[in-house]
C-alpha cells in the first residue's frame, strides 16, 4: 500500500508564499497523476491541481489558477505545490493524492492513495 507524506505547511500572511511537498513512503507505482486537494473547516475537500506522469499535462482549479504551481520530480518521488500571492480564503488542510491511472480527475474518489495532510494558515 502506497503511503504519501506531506510537509511544508505552516503559517503565512496574505500575498506571502509557501511551497507544499508530498513523497511516498512504502512501496510506489510507476505511472499514475498526483493531485492537490484541500478541505477547510465545515466544507467539502476540493481539487486544487492535478498533474500526469511526465507533468505534461496539469490542471488547476479556477480559484488558484494564475496563483499556485503544481509540479513534481520523479527521480526524487516528490509533488511539489508552489503556493504564491496566498488569501486567507486558501486556508485549509492540504493533502496530496495518487492514483493508478495517469489521467488527471478532480474527483476525490478517483485517487487511491492520500496523505494525512498539512495544514496551511493565512493570515490577513
Amino acid at each position: 500500500q502506497v503511503q504519501l507524506v506531506e510537509s511544508g505547511g505552516g503559517l503565512v500572511q496574505a500575498g506571502g508564499s509557501l511551497r507544499l511537498s508530498c513523497a511516498p513512503s512504502g512501496r510506489t507505482s510507476s505511472s499514475y497523476a498526483m493531485a492537490w486537494f484541500r478541505q477547510a473547516p465545515g466544507k467539502e475537500r476540493e481539487f486544487v491541481a492535478g498533474i500526469s506522469w511526465t507533468g505534461s499535462s496539469t490542471t488547476y482549479a479556477d480559484s488558484v489558477k494564475g496563483r499556485f504551481t503544481i509540479s513534481r520530480d520523479n527521480a526524487k518521488k516528490t509533488l511539489y505545490l508552489q503556493m504564491n500571492s496566498v488569501k486567507p480564503e486558501d486556508t485549509a488542510v492540504y493533502y496530496c493524492a495518487g492514483r493508478t491511472h495517469n489521467i488527471v480527475v478532480v474527483t476525490t474518489t478517483a485517487y487511491d492513495y492520500w496523505g494525512q495532510g498539512t495544514q496551511v494558515t493565512v493570515s490577513s
